[in-house]
């Protein structure tokens, strides 16, 4: 493999070059991540992943082993791909160039997309207080017994079992969540 690779002309074995040991190490990454990285924990602050919300808008978070073997990766096989296409070495040194930036932008994109994936959506009950809902089971009065309402938070309706401290509510009324006890709203 050494003796085709060094058959090649210089700018093209420079892209190989750049192509092979940042694919290699792309493939280590990639592994490394799908394992858990287990003892390669204590390195995360050489290589952080991108964080949407610790975001400070400088360009601190441009420079990571995992984002320059991107730009390599990018780099490298756009090279490779348009050698014979683009006859002007310094033209085809600045598309490879903008395809290893074009690979950074398309790795912080997943990433930002994979990152709302983690976040925490689970529903608490404690986010209904102040809001309006609809009675969905007529609430009987004085606290007698249990009716139920539908409010909507975050997008998503959730059905709640409600008591009132006052008169009947009725079905299809709007009433206002004004205190949780337990896992049942106290409404007006």
């Amino acid at each position: 493999m050494l003796d085709w690779l060094n058959s090649l002309e210089p700018s093209l074995r420079i892209y190989w070059w750049i192509a092979i040991i940042a694919s290699l190490i792309f493939i280590i990454q990639t592994v490394i991540s799908l394992v858990g990285g287990g003892v390669f924990d204590d390195v995360s602050d050489v290589d952080t992943d991108f964080d949407a919300d610790s975001h400070s808008g400088g360009v601190s978070h441009f420079f990571s082993i995992r984002n320059l073997v991107n730009f390599m990766l990018g780099t490298g096989w756009s090279g490779i791909c348009f050698y014979k296409t683009i006859p002007s070495k310094l033209l085809l040194m600045f598309v490879a160039i903008f395809c290893g930036i074009f690979f950074l932008f398309i790795f912080f994109f997943l990433v930002k997309i994979l990152l709302k994936l983690s976040k925490d959506n689970t529903f608490h009950l404690n986010e209904t207080l102040d809001k309006i809902a609809d009675v969905y089971l007529f609430i009987p009065a004085n606290e007698s017994g249990k009716g139920k309402i539908q409010i909507s938070v975050r997008g998503s309706v959730h059905e709640i079992d409600a008591l009132t401290k006052g008169e009947r509510i009725s079905t299809d009324e709007k009433v206002r969540v004004i205190q949780i006890i337990g896992n049942q709203a106290i409404l007006v």
